[in-house]
């Protein structure tokens, strides 16, 4: 089986969230093609807070008029999961995958989306791990610094998923202090070029990543 993977640079959410949603309809027209998998989308948004269907509006910190001076975007949008922050410096992973053709359901999927950060973070020395109830990648989840590295919101619609995980790379860190990120109120977020006390871009990650995927999905 094959996917389709397609680097979409930068492009604004509400774009990406319309052309995530073209991708699943072609996945959903293909099906006939019993070796296409479906789509990997790369992209990196401006600054812009999500809101899952299940989270909670209050965990937004400022208001509607903050979001707009500082020239952020707000989407509420139909992923799993609560807030979330998207912005320059961080791969947003939009896996459009039929999961008819898998020999795993959602579960398995939102571990194998973990898995392939998880090693995509060994290979730059950092030790990624998963912490037990919560979605994502996190350092030191067990300890009272536990900070997340990246965050997963996935949709499954006639069993093709969409929207994915947010990786911080190169990220400006200071935007998650205006939400409770995924709800959250006493865990820290950290980048891969906060661990690493150097700048690394996702430019450098991407190559790595996109090998990793490929190594956890390829059965």
């Amino acid at each position: 089986m094959y996917l389709k993977f397609e680097d979409c640079g930068a492009k604004d959410y509400g774009t990406a969230f319309k052309y995530q949603e073209q991708r699943h309809k072609y996945v959903l027209e293909n099906r006939e093609d019993s070796q296409f998998l479906g789509d990997l989308l790369f992209v990196e948004h401006p600054h812009v807070f999500t809101l899952g269907n299940s989270g909670n509006e209050n965990n937004l910190l400022v208001d509607l008029l903050k979001l707009q001076t500082e020239n952020i975007q707000y989407y509420k949008t139909n992923r799993g999961g609560d807030i979330t922050y998207h912005g320059p410096g961080q791969i947003v992973g939009y896996p459009i995958i039929d999961l008819s053709k898998c020999t795993f359901g959602i579960k398995e999927y939102v571990n194998r989306l973990e898995e392939t950060v998880i090693l995509t973070l060994d290979e730059f020395g950092i030790n990624g791990d998963r912490l037990k109830g919560a979605t994502g990648v996190w350092l030191e989840p067990n300890t009272p610094r536990a900070r997340k590295i990246c965050a997963i919101g996935i949709r499954a619609s006639r069993q093709v998923t969409m929207h994915g995980f947010a990786f911080n790379i190169a990220t400006d860190l200071k935007y998650f202090n205006l939400i409770n990120p995924c709800g959250f109120v006493d865990k820290g977020v950290t980048s891969v070029s906060k661990e690493l006390n150097k700048q690394i871009s996702i430019e450098d990650v991407k190559p790595v990543l996109l090998k990793c995927f490929g190594q956890v999905f390829k059965s």
